[in-house]
């Protein structure tokens, strides 16, 4: 009779290849029952194969936006698109890394944003000893300080072989900085900074502007609320509705200019300076504008007639869900920019609804929640980029970065 083999195989398709698992007992058996040989038992296959971090060479290349893992040397901290310090480093908000930890030239070195619940371990004035190291982190592949580079990072460790125990690397719920275009050129000064400091340079920077005349606001805001939809109509910011910009005025149904920071708080007028800037005014239904007045900013009240999702009471005024992160960074925006000089109130944000006439706006905790529930949008962005190129020349700091509303008045 024939050999009888008695054999179980197991396909297994790992990374592409296929293999035959054999059992460690597998024996061949003849019909009188007796043993024959012992067939070679192969070697199993791991069960899986970790991905190789890619080099800093290929993340550069490969600036896609997608989530990948980097190895590199860490040579020093970017503060701006072609500066990087090897020392005196300001702040633990960035690295850069290259693949070789000698690298001088920028062209070869990934910007790897630093979120905040890995700076205290990984950032380099807090531990400078890292320069020279070589580390593995995880991030989305996307420019930082308009350079190729990893935001969002997500994991930092050591690379393997290392005989120092990493830091504590818990990742972070979420990611607490963003990028921009401006911030190697316009925003430069003040990267890095936070609380006091940052809010003295983000001041400097953004008082420097052109100053409209009450009767040019008109023609700017057909300009910077423009409705994407219909070239020939503003929004109004409260109640949301499209209306044609030639009907504006001061009638029933028409459309006015609307000092969202109330210019009565602070007893600025309409006169050049904060009563014509238009970071803060916008177009409004002049029966909204009425019912809203000089009203501080809070949640709760009855509805507002003409303003869908608008509430009001005896003390305050609540904007619609899609406006109110607009809202609150434009009151920050005016407390940056005004800071008691040029002759102007020292405007501020408290925790108060009933500021009258005194140069303050409420409520503090509530525009800090607007702002963090409602991001600026597309509406808002492209608004800030017109009275940027066309009308003021300065930018709404809180719109490109809304986080440093948190760094400024804290969480």
């Amino acid at each position: 009779m024939p050999v009888i083999i008695p054999r179980r195989r197991i396909a297994a398709a790992l990374a592409g290849v296929v293999v035959a698992v054999v059992p460690a007992s597998v024996a061949l058996t003849t019909a009188a029952g007796s043993p024959a040989a012992a067939l070679p038992i192969p070697a199993v296959a791991p069960a899986a194969v970790a991905a190789t971090p890619l080099t800093v060479s290929q993340a550069i290349a490969g600036q896609t936006g997608q989530s990948a893992t980097v190895r590199g040397f860490v040579v020093g901290q970017p503060t701006a698109t072609s500066t990087v310090v090897t020392s005196g480093f300001p702040n633990d908000y960035a690295l850069a890394v290259a693949d070789s930890a000698s690298e001088t030239a920028t062209s070869r070195m990934l910007y790897l944003q630093i979120p905040s619940a890995f700076r205290a371990s990984w950032g380099l004035r807090t531990n400078p000893s890292l320069m020279g190291r070589q580390i593995d982190v995880t991030g989305a592949l996307a420019a930082y300080f308009s350079h190729p580079g990893m935001t969002g990072t997500s994991a930092f460790a050591f690379s393997g072989g290392s005989t120092t125990t990493p830091p504590t690397t818990t990742p972070p719920t979420s990611t607490t900085g963003t990028s921009g275009p401006y911030d190697s050129t316009y925003y430069a000064p003040a990267m890095g900074k936070t609380g006091s400091a940052l809010r003295t340079s983000l001041h400097s920077i953004i008082k420097a502007q052109t100053v409209l005349t009450y009767d040019q606001v008109w023609t700017a805001l057909k300009d910077t609320d423009q409705d994407p939809n219909n070239t020939n109509n503003v929004i109004e910011i409260y109640s949301g509705r499209s209306i044609a910009k030639s009907d504006n005025g001061g009638g029933a149904d028409q459309w006015n200019r609307e000092h969202v920071w109330a210019k009565s708080h602070g007893d600025f007028g309409t006169v050049n300076g904060p009563g014509t800037d238009v970071h803060h005014l916008r177009p409004e239904d002049v029966t909204v504008n009425s019912d809203r007045g000089n009203l501080d900013f809070d949640n709760g009240g009855s509805a507002v007639a003409q303003c869908t999702g608008c509430l009001r009471d005896g003390d305050s005024f609540q904007p619609r869900d899609s406006v109110k992160g607009d809202v609150a960074r434009m009151i920050f925006y005016m407390a940056l920019r005004y800071e008691g000089e040029d002759g102007w109130p020292n405007l501020e944000p408290n925790e108060s609804v009933n500021n009258g006439t005194a140069p303050s706006i409420g409520k503090l905790s509530v525009l800090k929640a607007w702002s963090a529930g409602d991001p600026p949008d597309a509406f808002e962005k492209r608004r800030n980029q017109v009275i940027y190129d066309t009308w003021q020349h300065n930018r709404n700091p809180f719109i490109d970065h809304p986080e440093w509303v948190t760094a400024i008045w804290g969480s």
